[in-house]
């Protein structure tokens, strides 16, 4: 038989599913200054934070 989880395991999970929903993948191209070709540069950021992220 499957083990019941407790009411306060299902609101623990909740709330780290509802901060999880803060944070955003962002993906930028950056030229290289040798060859001229475009790399990819990933990282992932709260969501209030994004347009510092892309400034850099």
């Amino acid at each position: 038989m499957a083990k019941a989880t407790s009411k306060n395991a299902k609101v623990k999970d909740l709330k780290a599913s509802a901060e999880a929903k803060n944070w955003t993948k962002v993906i930028r191209a950056v030229k290289s200054p040798k060859s001229g070709a475009y790399t990819f540069k990933e990282g992932i950021v709260h969501k209030d934070k994004i347009k510092e992220y892309l400034a850099q």
